[in-house]
């Protein structure tokens, strides 16, 4: 069975084969290709990377969910099962579509993500969530406070044409931030 979360105004539902086009059309975004890794060119590279996401949600390795607002998709968000912090422990990744920044949508998935996989009957009882970015994207670093992740330390590079990271974590039961 395939997880939907929905909060008033926010929906997180499976990437979908009928997604590409629209995906396509966020993926044309110079800002977006700035800050993450995939590179999306089209229409069939949107549908090789639906196909990706629904492989890792049967893994059980990544949960990749489409980010809806008004029905509408604006953004990304993914679980994926982590072992740098020994025990339940995940990773939180996001991106908006221009149409979407700046309106708190990032912050609003990321904590709505973060209340399923902390649930016990529902994401698996996860006990640490960690949130990486780029320490030249503040946008990110924002997104990550808001939803109560504080930072722990900066990764150095892992290669020398890679940037600094920020690590921030939020543990089970710890309150989010203001």
């Amino acid at each position: 069975m395939a997880v939907v979360l929905s909060s008033t105004d926010l929906t997180l539902r499976p990437w979908e084969p009928g997604d590409a086009d629209a995906l396509a059309a966020l993926a044309d975004d110079e800002e977006l290709r700035r800050w993450t890794s995939h590179r999306i060119a089209g229409k069939r590279d949107a549908v090789r990377w639906i196909a990706l996401q629904e492989a890792g949600r049967k893994s059980g390795e990544r949960l990749g969910f489409a980010v809806l607002t008004a029905g509408r998709i604006v953004g990304h968000i993914v679980l994926k099962r982590s072992g740098s912090g020994g025990g339940a422990c995940g990773e939180i990744g996001y991106w908006t579509g221009a149409s979407a920044r700046g309106l708190g949508v990032a912050p609003r998935a990321v904590e709505l993500l973060t209340a399923w996989a902390f649930g016990t009957g529902t994401g698996g009882g996860l006990s640490r969530l960690e949130l990486i970015h780029n320490t030249g994207n503040p946008a990110s670093c924002r997104v990550a406070q808001k939803a109560g992740y504080a930072l722990e330390r900066v990764l150095p590079p892992r290669t020398p044409h890679e940037a600094e990271r920020h690590l921030h974590v939020r543990e089970r039961g710890t309150v989010p931030l203001p």
